[in-house]
């Protein structure tokens, strides 16, 4: 089912599209002047040029790039960015370089897949006990014993 998300592209670049019929993401570009040289741990946010209004009862999620991780060492901060839907700033992404090399970001570089995600809203209903699962209390590690 395809959800309508509007967007403002202040890019110099095309909207982020499926590039295969199964993707579940959609390539990012940084929309730069110049290109930036990341260093080894260094941090930054890089414009996108993208502004989007999700719908209410979504989530934009910003993701690392699998193929910049395993070959650059280039992931996000957080893991995975969360745009909520009330934000209208501008998407930027915050990229770190793990790797021991710098990294030059040039204009119009995949850096990061967005996804759109359904979620829902909570409704906290406090008790004095839970209903009893197999698992249990078993945390970290515990499932695979």
């Amino acid at each position: 089912m395809k959800e309508i998300v509007k967007v403002v592209n202040h890019s110099k670049h095309p909207l982020p599209s499926y590039e295969t019929v199964g993707a579940a993401g959609m390539d990012l570009r940084a929309n730069l002047e110049s290109p930036i040289i990341l260093k080894p741990m260094e941090r930054m946010l890089v414009p996108t040029g993208l502004f989007m209004e999700i719908p209410f009862g979504y989530e934009g999620q910003v993701r690392p790039r699998s193929g910049l991780a395993i070959k650059h060492g280039i992931s996000l901060i957080n893991c995975v960015g969360t745009i909520d839907s009330d934000y209208r700033g501008e998407l930027k992404v915050p990229v770190i370089n793990l790797s021991n090399e710098p990294f030059e970001i040039k204009d119009g570089e995949r850096i990061a897949q967005f996804v759109l995600a359904k979620h829902g809203i909570v409704e906290w209903s406090v008790t004095d006990d839970l209903e009893s699962t197999h698992r249990g209390a078993g945390g970290f590690g515990s499932t695979g014993k």
